[in-house]
């Protein structure tokens, strides 16, 4: 499990990698309001899903989520991203430093 804790005055905000699941969640302040969904096939990794709680989004927690899914990937594995899911298909063509992520291993 990978976990990314940042604490504010009032808030702590925590990525956890949930392999049995295979899902990454974020929790803020202990409650999950958000997570992102992956299949693993052979060599690729496929994001098939994203969703943030309606009552906060707004707040860039799923630009947070996939990025922090995608620097997992990236360093814990050597598997070809292939975004599913329209949002992290969106968010990888306006992040071109992890477009590298779609061909590695081809």
């Amino acid at each position: 499990m990978t976990s990314d804790a940042t604490a504010t005055e009032s808030t702590r905000v925590e990525f956890r990698h949930e392999p049995a699941q295979s899902r990454y969640s974020l929790r803020i302040n202990e409650e999950t309001v958000g997570f992102a969904d992956y299949t693993v096939t052979g060599t690729d990794v496929l994001f098939t899903h994203v969703e943030v709680d309606p009552a906060r989004r707004g707040e860039n927690l799923a630009s947070r989520l996939v990025e922090q899914a995608l620097d997992d990937v990236r360093t814990r594995t050597e598997l070809t991203v292939v975004p599913v899911c329209p949002y992290v298909v969106r968010w990888i063509d306006k992040h071109a430093e992890y477009q590298d992520l779609l061909t590695r291993g081809r």
